[in-house]
């Protein structure tokens, strides 16, 4: 018997923040090491294919990149309306927590999506692919809207970003999830009692 022990953040880190961004009234965020392959191709055919979708519909759409050592591949993003790439923050609480809704459209990559869970505990609502919601436990992704095709994405970002109440509902379910199931409070019983036997 080989047991699993999910990896983990510490829940309260994300749970609040002190500092007020003004990202708009339909803020889209991406977190995560901007020169990771995974990330890069996530973002260039966000930017590309899913992003003008949305704009059509919500104009004021703002798409904010945010972390360190952003791919020389991703300049030519800045050119794009509506396209912000913060290169290294001190932290990414005050975007999480002023976002509108948390984009993760990875479609590759492996390994925990710390990122993901680090949106959830911040109260985010989240849209990501069947990759990026892989290896989270069942009642996890119930909290997560999942969609894979440029028009599917499209549509649940347009549909979060019209419904203020479904935003708050599915973050509040995220924070819940991802408290019971990834925070160490949780997975540190679960390892000691690996250890006793």
């Amino acid at each position: 018997h080989i047991p699993v022990v999910p990896n983990g953040i510490f829940v309260e880190r994300y749970t609040h923040s002190n500092e007020q961004l003004e990202l708009g009234e339909a803020a889209l965020i991406f977190t995560g090491t901007m020169d990771y392959r995974p990330n890069v191709d996530a973002m260039l055919w966000f930017v590309n294919h899913v992003l003008p979708k949305i704009q059509e519909r919500v104009p004021e759409t703002q798409l904010y990149i945010v972390g360190q050592k952003p791919h020389a591949r991703l300049s030519a993003l800045r050119d794009r309306g509506g396209v912000y790439i913060t290169g290294r923050v001190p932290t990414v609480q005050p975007y999480l927590h002023n976002a509108s809704v948390y984009v993760a459209p990875l479609r590759m990559g492996g390994g925990t999506r710390l990122k993901i869970l680090e949106a959830m505990a911040a109260g985010c609502a989240v849209v990501t692919t069947n990759i990026g919601a892989s290896g989270l436990q069942g009642d996890t992704q119930r909290a997560l809207v999942i969609a894979d095709t440029a028009t599917e994405i499209a549509y649940a970002v347009v549909r979060l970003l019209e419904d203020p109440q479904r935003r708050h509902e599915l973050g509040e379910a995220a924070r819940k999830y991802v408290t019971a199931y990834y925070d160490w409070s949780a997975i540190i019983p679960q390892l000691l009692a690996i250890y006793s036997h």
